[in-house]
């Protein structure tokens, strides 16, 4: 089993900050111009007090914030994997690609769903969202505390809809995982990849042994 040293832990953090900061400001590349154009065209939006604009930013900056973290951290794991650790991981990738080729439209779609099921949550309850704030924001016969107090029930109920959702989701990969489970031979793979690397080290060794008496006598 390997450690992590000081030197990758270190480029770790590093990675995983810089995809941090990479998030945030692609974030703010989104949401600020969005809010500036809500801004000037929506008088809907103009009347929201600036709490719930800000809370809009969050809403985008915040994810972006942790899946550029996230996916820079795994980056940086992957590139510290060497030998038989290496081998494996290309091997399972490729079995995946030829897995995917297989499948149908609708299967690559299921796939994707379940790989994807947090991003696709959290993209349709910041979607119904905007909907629902939408549609309550022109209602001419409302107040605007009684527009921001309707709105809070329409987020209090969309939240509890993607928590449910997000149930049903992970149940079924569960599920689906149970069903389709099967045994794990990847410590097998490395035990032959690291068998494999030390015969060839043992060969270039003898190479290099045969060739130094070679050279002494001449």
């Amino acid at each position: 089993m390997k450690f992590a040293t000081e030197e990758e832990l270190a480029g770790h953090h590093a990675a995983t900050v810089r995809g941090a900061i990479e998030g945030v400001i692609g974030g703010l590349a989104l949401s600020l111009p969005a809010s500036w154009y809500a801004q000037r065209n929506w008088a809907y939006y103009r009347s929201l007090p600036p709490h719930l604009k800000a809370l809009g930013i969050i809403l985008v900056v915040g994810p972006c914030y942790a899946i550029q973290a996230e996916r820079r951290g795994v980056e940086f794991d992957q590139s510290t994997w060497t030998g038989a650790g290496k081998a494996e991981l290309e091997r399972e990738e490729r079995i995946q690609q030829a897995r995917w080729q297989t499948l149908d439209t609708k299967a690559k779609f299921k796939e994707w769903a379940m790989h994807n099921q947090y991003k696709i949550i959290l993209g349709s309850w910041a979607a119904s969202m905007a909907v629902a704030g939408t549609i309550v924001m022109r209602n001419r016969y409302q107040s605007t505390p009684q527009k921001i107090v309707q709105a809070r029930m329409w987020a209090q109920g969309l939240t509890i809809g993607v928590l449910i959702a997000a149930g049903v989701l992970t149940q079924t990969q569960r599920k689906e995982s149970h069903d389709n489970r099967s045994v794990d031979h990847s410590w097998a793979h490395i035990l032959e990849e690291q068998e494999k690397e030390e015969q060839e080290n043992r060969l270039r060794d003898l190479a290099r042994a045969g060739k130094t008496p070679a050279s002494a006598s001449a």
